[in-house]
């Protein structure tokens, strides 16, 4: 039932944001053509519901000849191949603005587990086990509140099934609020490497957001 009121209020937030947000897109827009040459948007295959795959759209923040389909976190010298807008677009995370459209046309949530890239097979596996990949993936999630980027697969799966096992309206509010602090202060991200939190600070973390 709650999944029903929730893609309503996923086409209701979606459109009001693209709707408010249009004189930053086309700011952003133009900022990106004068910076660098490429396509304004991003679009990567990513996994949807049921192991379904969509593109996921972003403002391109990162040079032509980067290497294709490798999370960013994996690259051995990221640095090198952001663009100069491209590295505000990602301080801020201006550049997952797009993923509103993605919203609004049902291919994701406002909250919900972060889709995965189709060949994280890993992640997608370990997914399975917590019935993650049966929920619409989401622009943000539990595990984006307590440690995003620095997380070991093992643990952002689990906390993807205890998002998808509790699923109620509250936690999606508590999970929206906490991205916005999350993001103001940059918690989690990792340019170049992944899965460096330890178990006892994702325990902090996750001990700090239930409080």
């Amino acid at each position: 039932m709650y999944l029903k009121i929730k893609r309503l209020i996923d086409i209701i937030l979606s459109l009001i944001g693209l709707i408010i947000l249009s004189p930053i897109f086309l700011v952003l827009i133009l900022a990106i053509k004068l910076d660098s040459k490429g396509p304004v948007l991003f679009k990567q295959k990513r996994v949807g519901i049921h192991k379904t795959y969509f593109y996921i759209l972003k403002f391109r923040t990162m040079r032509i000849d980067t290497p294709k389909d490798t999370p960013t976190h994996l690259l051995q010298n990221p640095d090198q191949y952001i663009t100069k807008v491209g590295k505000f677009l990602r301080k801020t995370s201006l550049d997952e603005l797009p993923q509103i459209w993605n919203i609004f046309v049902g291919q994701m949530s406002i909250i919900g587990p972060r889709p995965a890239l189709w060949n994280q097979y890993s992640l997608i596996k370990e997914r399975d086990k917590y019935g993650a990949n049966d929920v619409p993936p989401g622009l943000t999630g539990l595990a984006q509140i307590n440690g995003r980027d620095e997380l070991p697969i093992d643990v952002k799966a689990k906390l993807d099934g205890e998002y998808v096992e509790t699923l109620d309206f509250w936690l999606d509010v508590k999970c929206f609020f906490c991205t916005i602090v999350s993001v103001v202060k940059r918690d989690g991200v990792v340019e170049g490497g992944t899965g460096r939190i330890g178990n006892k600070e994702i325990a902090n973390n996750k001990a700090r957001n239930s409080k």
